[in-house]
């Protein structure tokens, strides 16, 4: 029989700390919020649970803010009938006014001595002086602060009616107002959320357990009336937003609305008039925009045939091919105008098929040709065919990114990795990353070196300056009525595709053994 009591007394026990456990796990799950979660467990030993307990409390501070947020948005967008409660904030702000706000006094409770206490005659009095209001509606507008939750009674919790005499009141920290949170919501699985909860702030668990350790050291070392006035607040708050059954609650605010009656309607004159305004106001200063033109103006006065003579002339008014023979591909050798354009950018480089080409001479002698060759099998890839795309990455992959591969490219191991993963599965854009790590490293280093190379220099001084084309009113009219045929356009693109295959085939790596085995047949 004593060992069936001890039994008993044990499992009460348990089950006394577990209900006090879930009760503190439901409050922060709700979200309770700050004040007293380690003040349920003073004058007995924590337990494993209730050390647990500090550490969910101790998890949500650090997040917690006990500062009165000003920027939210009071609810609107799903409760607007609570927009009066922005200005109630700053009626209660001003009630707390050390000088011109309701004037509170230490109270004796029981045997704690409670600070800045209020009383029911002191308020209704300093509302009608404030609002100019008669004493009626001053009453109504003081049940509605104590309703909300700004003001709770010290000792009738549960009466949310502000009573014109002596019951003491007391004004609610502002981390309990309604406004500050959202109505906290039911939870029946505390545990399960606690084990959420651990595997989400695991990296920072030990400190929280320091600090929830800390927080249960400094909670016996505090005073009593601390202990009673955060108990009040967090019992006020749970009497607003958890009312008992059968009463009336001030934040039962009906169906959620989906549109705010308060914003304003956007109507056609409206978006006229802000359009009319974001036209007259500009991203940059105007000296800046205008700096930009001039500059972008000058730089390329020569190469605009509105603003000069264009040298060689125009092949559709003087019926001459020599524009189209001295800028093809396979020209020996260029204009000045063009090599004078490829010093203005790298883009205007690379954008002309000869400037491409006399780069690549440079990138072969430097020992770096592998990079222009990726970058162009990148550009192939992306504005390709999509059926040869699997085939194109595999050969790009095998060719410029694979260890030990023949023209292997240089890059940092992050964008490797990426470019690698990326090519499990085929894209037109898997290549971006790598693409314009190649870009950038020709722009800032190569494009410089290659403008103080031999080879650029030597470009520059075998350019021909052709000599502009004169012609009379009447050869004009003689041109227009017989014209010759220019260079087919399906000519020039088959030449690029045989200098393309002739570019793939010589760097294709070489098989040693292949060769080998050829010169033994032919000898044969």
């Amino acid at each position: 029989m004593d060992f069936n009591k001890q039994r008993q007394a044990r499992n009460n026990k348990i089950h006394s700390e577990n209900s006090r456990l879930h009760s503190t796990l439901r409050m922060w799950y709700r979200g309770g919020g700050e004040a007293s979660g380690d003040e349920i467990y003073t004058g007995y030993n924590m337990t494993t649970h209730q050390k647990g307990a500090l550490q969910c409390r101790s998890a949500y501070r650090l997040t917690a803010n006990m500062t009165i947020r000003t920027l939210r948005d009071y609810g609107q967008h799903y409760r607007p009938r609570m927009a009066c409660l922005k200005n109630v904030e700053v009626f209660v702000v001003e009630m707390q006014d050390p000088k011109s706000g309701v004037k509170g006094a230490d109270q004796k409770l029981n045997v704690t001595i409670i600070p800045h206490v209020i009383n029911g005659q002191d308020i209704l009095a300093w509302i009608v002086t404030k609002m100019k209001v008669t004493t009626e509606e001053a009453q109504a507008f003081g049940t509605m602060l104590v309703a909300y939750g700004y003001i709770y009674p010290l000792q009738n919790h549960r009466k949310l009616v502000l009573v014109p005499d002596s019951t003491l009141y007391r004004f609610q920290t502002p981390y309990f107002w309604p406004v500050q949170k959202w109505p906290p919501n039911i939870c029946c699985f505390q545990q399960q959320h606690y084990d959420n909860l651990h595997k989400w702030m695991n990296p920072k668990w030990d400190f929280i357990v320091m600090q929830a350790t800390e927080q249960y050291k400094a909670n016996k070392e505090r005073k009593k009336p601390d202990r009673v006035v955060l108990d009040c607040q967090e019992r006020a708050y749970w009497i607003v937003h958890r009312p008992p059954r059968r009463t009336h609650s001030a934040m039962d605010y009906g169906l959620d609305r989906l549109i705010d009656p308060n914003a304003e309607e956007v109507t056609g004159e409206y978006c006229n008039i802000f359009l009319t305004q974001a036209l007259m106001r500009s991203a940059v200063k105007s000296s800046v925009s205008l700096t930009a033109f001039v500059k972008f103006v000058t730089t390329h006065h020569n190469h605009d045939p509105f603003l000069t003579t264009p040298v060689p002339s125009n092949p559709w008014i003087t019926d001459s091919d020599e524009f189209w023979q001295l800028n093809s591909r396979s020209v020996d050798i260029p204009t000045k105008l063009s090599v004078e354009r490829w010093v203005l950018s790298f883009w205007e480089l690379i954008s002309d098929p000869r400037g491409r080409v006399d780069f690549k001479l440079f990138l072969k002698k430097e020992h770096s040709a592998e990079n222009m060759a990726f970058y162009e099998a990148a550009e192939e890839m992306r504005w390709g065919a999509a059926s040869a795309i699997p085939e194109k990455s595999q050969f790009i992959f095998n060719t410029f990114l694979k260890p030990g591969a023949p023209r292997w490219i240089n890059i940092d191991g992050r964008t490797m990795g990426l470019t690698v993963k990326g090519l499990v599965v085929p894209h037109r854009y898997v290549l971006d990353a790598a693409q314009t790590h190649i870009f950038l490293l020709m722009k800032k280093d190569t494009f410089y070196r290659y403008l103080k190379s031999p080879v650029h220099k030597d470009m520059q001084k075998r350019a021909l300056v052709p000599a502009p084309h004169v012609f009379t009113d009447a050869q004009l009219e003689a041109n227009v009525r017989n014209r010759n045929p220019g260079i087919s356009p399906i000519l020039q693109w088959q030449q690029e595709e045989e200098e393309k295959a002739a570019a793939a085939v010589a760097a294709r790596p070489i098989d040693v053994k292949a060769m080998v085995a050829t010169n033994k047949l032919d000898r044969k």
